[in-house]
């Protein structure tokens, strides 16, 4: 079962190759008694819905704080009534940035530092998975990936973006200087290494 708000970055021709392998229910993820309802149905919880786009989020902060923020309560509300595993999809940007040339690397243990209201709202988000693991025995486990790329990615993600501008004669987007680096996993490779933490 797939719970999708549908906004203007969601498209149904992405689940066509698996349409009938997968329910999708078009809902909001705030919604506690329709979240409610499918957690009671479900085995366990991926937790993938989020407002990403930093840029959005820098002009327009409140779609990411109630996505992010009270979406997630409703899903721990959710899993913690039914008992149901939940696994939270995050982000690595809640660890802050790395300056150009450090040699230092993020791990599970570097304290958090987001620096924008998308990062922030993953964060407080993963501090409500963290308290409700602790507060209510809920079964959780959180993934913090880098930047994710795949077929079907609406147009204003970064690598898009680039194959858009390069293919209508735009000179690509850089930020700053251009020597900023990214860390990128493919959606296979993400959704795969979610399936072995739920499986492991």
């Amino acid at each position: 079962t797939v719970l999708d708000a549908m906004t203007y970055a969601g498209s149904r021709e992405s689940l066509a190759a698996v349409q009938d392998d997968v329910r999708l229910v078009q809902g909001d993820i705030t919604d506690a008694e329709l979240v409610g309802k499918l957690v009671a149905e479900s085995d366990a919880v991926v937790h993938f819905a989020a407002e990403t786009h930093v840029d959005n989020a820098l002009a327009d902060p409140a779609p990411f704080l109630r996505a992010n923020v009270i979406g997630t309560f409703a899903v721990l509300e959710a899993v913690r009534a039914h008992g149901v595993r939940l696994h939270h999809v995050s982000t690595d940007e809640v660890y802050g940035d790395l300056e150009l040339d450090s040699t230092r690397r993020f791990t599970a243990s570097t304290p958090y530092n987001p620096s924008s209201p998308y990062s922030s709202t993953k964060a407080a988000a993963d501090m409500l998975v963290r308290a409700w693991v602790r507060s209510y025995g809920v079964r959780a486990t959180i993934s913090n990936c880098s930047n994710n790329y795949g077929p079907y990615q609406h147009v204003e993600k970064f690598i898009p973006r680039q194959i858009t501008n390069v293919l209508r004669g735009e000179r690509p987007k850089l930020y700053g200087t251009g020597e900023n680096v990214r860390d990128w996993i493919h959606a296979d490779d993400h959704s795969s290494a979610v399936l072995a933490v739920l499986e492991r």
